[in-house]
C-alpha cells in the first residue's frame, strides 16, 4: 500500500517498554473508515493509557508498521497489500501485538520488523517520519506519536489499519546541512524564503513526486547539485532563475514563489527557514531530498503603498485579482518590467489605479499590462486568508480591501495593484 498519512513533512521521533497487559488486550468495536461506505468491525488495540496523556511532545521521530486486513473497507480494496488481504482481523490484531511486545523487548528491532512487516511502502527506507502538532498525518496516527516517550511503542487504529509505531531518536545531521543555522534559537514571526528542492530516488517524498531528474539520481550526485546550487545562490546567481534551472518542487519551480513560514508551519524547510538571517542561505534535508533555502529580506513599504487600507483590521476572507508591474530595479522576467523606469511605472500605477477606480473591468488590464505570468492572460482570481500562500504584502492587502475597492502594495516581484472582487 502506498500510504496515505499525510503530505510529507521531514523525516524525524517514546520509553516504557512494557508489553501488552490482559488490560490492554482487544475489545471489539465498530466503526466506519472514511470512504467504507459501511461499518466494519475491528478489534480495538488503541494504547489508551498514552493517549489519555496531556503532555504532547512539540517534535517527534516516529517509525511504524502497518497492517491491515481483507474486512478493512471496500473504499480501500484496492490499496490493500496483498499479505492483508489473506488475513482477517483477528489475525492482524494478534500480530500488531505480537510485534509491539517484540519492540517493548527490544526497540532496536524496529528496522527488521518494518521491513518484513509493514505494508506502508514509504516507511520501508528506514527514514522515520518527523512530526509536530502541524504536521498533516492522520489525526489518531499523530495524536499516539506526539505522546510517546523515547523508545516507546504503543498501537493505534486508523482508516488504513492498525499502527504499531514507536518513538525513536532523531536522526543524525547529514554532513551538508547547515549545521551552526539549525543550531541557533528560532527567530520570532514571519520568515519569508523561496527553496531550490533536489531530491534523488531513494528519497521518499521524492518518489511520490517522480521528477524524472531526481528518479534518476543518487544521493552522491544529489549531494553534489545541492552544494554546488548554494554557491552559486552565495555568489550572487539569480535565485528565481536557480529555482526554474533545477527545483524539483512543483508549486514553486517556475514561479519563483515565495513561503512565508511561522513557528506554525508543517514546511519540510521551516526549521531552517526560521534561523535564517535576512538575505541568508542554507541547506537542509527532508523526506523530500534537499532543500537549499534563501530567507528574504521584509519588504520595505513604499510610496506608492495603500497605507491607510493597510492599517486596517484583517477581512476573514477574500477574493482578488491584482496587476503586477516592474521597474528595471524589482521585476520578474517580463521585458517591460525590466526597462521600464521607476518615474514611469509611478505614472503607469496611478494610470491604472484610475482605469479601476472609474469602473473599467480589471481582467482586459491584466492581460494587457500585468507582469505575473501565471494571472496576467487568465484573469485568474485569489481567494485568500490567513493560511493562503500568496506573498506577505499582496496577502495583507489583499485581505484588508472592501468589495470593489482597489489599493496597491509592493512586494519582492514588483508593485501590484490590487482589486477586491467579492
Amino acid at each position: 500500500m502506498k500510504f496515505g498519512l499525510a503530505v510529507l513533512a521531514v523525516a524525524a521521533g517514546c520509553q516504557s517498554r512494557e508489553p501488552l497487559t490482559d488490560q490492554k488486550r482487544a475489545t471489539p468495536i465498530a466503526s466506519t473508515p472514511s470512504g467504507s461506505g459501511s461499518a466494519v468491525a475491528a478489534l480495538d488495540l488503541d494504547r489508551k493509557d498514552i493517549l489519555g496523556r496531556a503532555k504532547l511532545a512539540p517534535d517527534v521521530y516516529v517509525k511504524h508498521v502497518l497492517l491491515a486486513w481483507r474486512e478493512l473497507g471496500p473504499g480501500l480494496q484496492n490499496q490493500i497489500d496483498p499479505r492483508a488481504k489473506q488475513r482477517s482481523n483477528a489475525e492482524t490484531a494478534a500480530l500488531a501485538q505480537d510485534l509491539a511486545a517484540q519492540l517493548g523487548k527490544d526497540p532496536t528491532k524496529i528496522d527488521s520488523l518494518v521491513k518484513q512487516y509493514s505494508e506502508d511502502g514509504n516507511s520501508l527506507n528506514g527514514v522515520p517520519y518527523e512530526l509536530t502538532a502541524q504536521t498533516d498525518f492522520v489525526p489518531e496516527f499523530k495524536q499516539l506519536a506526539l505522546r510517546l516517550e523515547l523508545n516507546e511503542v504503543g498501537i493505534v487504529r486508523t482508516l488504513y489499519g492498525y499502527h504499531v509505531i514507536e518513538r525513536v531518536a532523531p536522526p543524525p545531521i547529514d554532513p551538508l546541512e547547515s549545521a551552526e543555522i539549525l543550531a541557533r534559537s528560532a527567530r520570532p514571526g514571519i520568515a519569508t524564503i523561496q527553496h531550490v528542492m533536489i531530491g534523488w530516488k531513494e528519497a521518499t517524498g521524492a518518489q511520490r513526486l517522480a521528477d524524472p531528474r531526481a528518479m534518476k539520481r543518487t544521493k552522491v550526485e544529489a549531494d553534489k547539485l545541492a552544494t554546488e546550487t548554494l554557491e552559486k545562490a552565495k555568489h550572487g546567481a539569480d535565485f528565481a532563475k536557480l529555482m526554474q534551472e533545477t527545483s524539483e518542487d512543483p508549486g514553486s519551480k517556475n514561479s519563483g514563489k515565495t513561503f512565508d513560514v511561522d513557528a506554525d508551519s508543517s514546511m519540510p524547510f521551516a526549521k531552517l527557514a526560521l534561523r535564517l538571517n535576512d538575505k541568508e542561505l542554507g541547506l537542509v534535508q527532508s523526506p523530500f531530498g534537499w532543500h537549499v533555502v534563501k530567507r528574504l529580506a521584509p519588504v520595505e513599504a513604499d510610496p506608492l503603498d495603500s497605507t491607510e487600507i493597510l492599517k486596517r483590521d484583517p477581512f476573514e476572507h477574500t477574493k482578488i485579482k491584482h496587476i503586477l508591474l516592474g521597474w528595471k530595479d524589482l521585476h520578474t522576467e517580463d521585458p517591460r518590467g525590466a526597462t521600464r523606469a521607476r518615474e514611469t511605472l509611478e505614472k503607469l500605477v496611478k494610470a491604472t489605479v484610475a482605469r479601476l477606480n472609474k469602473g473599467d473591468k480589471i481582467d482586459p488590464i491584466m492581460a494587457e499590462l500585468s507582469e505575473d505570468p501565471l494571472t496576467a492572460k487568465a484573469g485568474k482570481s485569489y481567494t485568500v486568508d490567513a493560511k493562503s500562500e500568496l506573498v506577505k504584502p499582496l496577502k495583507d492587502l489583499g485581505l484588508r480591501l472592501r468589495v470593489k475597492e482597489v489599493g496597491v502594495v509592493k512586494s519582492e516581484f514588483g508593485v501590484h495593484v490590487v482589486q477586491r472582487t467579492e
